[in-house]
């Protein structure tokens, strides 16, 4: 048959995707109302597992299923790209994770607050998880090259999208004016508020310790990531 490639996985791990958008970004709008009736911490804290239940079982489906389906392409044994696919993942770590930043925030540890940041990365992009993301996913549809890992990208793609147009919409109702003038001189496309004359682009903003722990993790990461798809074939599912 024509489609004996189109796995049931490919459906398993689209709608693992929804949930986790469902669940994440279901949270995230109901923030402002949520801390006001049980608290920062504690709103935090059920963000965390919540997001977390989810997030972790979905990422072993994923590494037990991304050869699944049809192989579009295979250039795993081309020079030079694993160096790319490297690269471009260590790039898309320094956008997805400006928000750990504040680890003692995310750990509940100090009272999580809501940031209206105009420096740093968000002079690159005002979204740069979105950005992160969607060069994750480039690179790693490019090593898979199946079509399991194609419905992957684009469910991530589409849920941090709708990200950007939610994460807008809350700052906007939360800060008013002020976040209205942070997006007239931001953009969501990384360097365009850069190329038009709204953002220089300030290096010394980038010597932070926070960025050497996100380029330590990178090389964990690397290290573990062997390790973390033997153990996660170790469960089937």
């Amino acid at each position: 048959m024509a489609f004996d490639w189109l796995t049931s996985s490919h459906f398993i791990m689209f709608g693992w995707l929804v949930g986790f958008a469902i669940a994440h970004s279901g949270l995230a709008s109901l923030r402002m109302a949520a801390e006001k009736r049980i608290g920062a911490r504690l709103y935090r804290v059920i963000f965390a597992l919540v997001s977390l239940s989810i997030a972790v079982p979905m990422l072993i489906y994923f590494f037990n299923h991304r050869y699944d389906g049809l192989q579009l392409w295979n250039v795993q044994g081309v020079p030079g790209v694993s160096t790319i696919v490297w690269i471009l993942s260590a790039i898309s770590f320094l956008f997805l994770y400006p928000a750990t930043f504040n680890l003692l925030e995310i750990a509940a540890i100090q009272k999580p607050q809501v940031h209206l940041y105009e420096t740093g990365i968000i002079r690159i992009t005002r979204h740069p998880q979105m950005v992160g993301q969607i060069i994750w996913c480039v690179a790693h549809t490019l090593w898979v090259g199946s079509s399991f890992m194609v419905v992957t990208s684009i469910g991530l793609i589409l849920h941090h999208l709708f990200g950007v147009w939610n994460g807008d919409r809350r700052l906007m109702a939360r800060y008013g004016e002020a976040f209205a003038a942070v997006k007239a001189r931001t953009s969501i496309v990384p360097f365009a508020a850069i190329v038009q004359g709204k953002q220089t682009l300030e290096l010394k903003e980038f010597l932070r310790v926070a960025y050497l722990g996100v380029g330590a993790f990178t090389l964990f990461f690397w290290w573990l990531h062997p390790i973390v798809i033997r153990a996660s074939g170790n469960l089937d599912w």
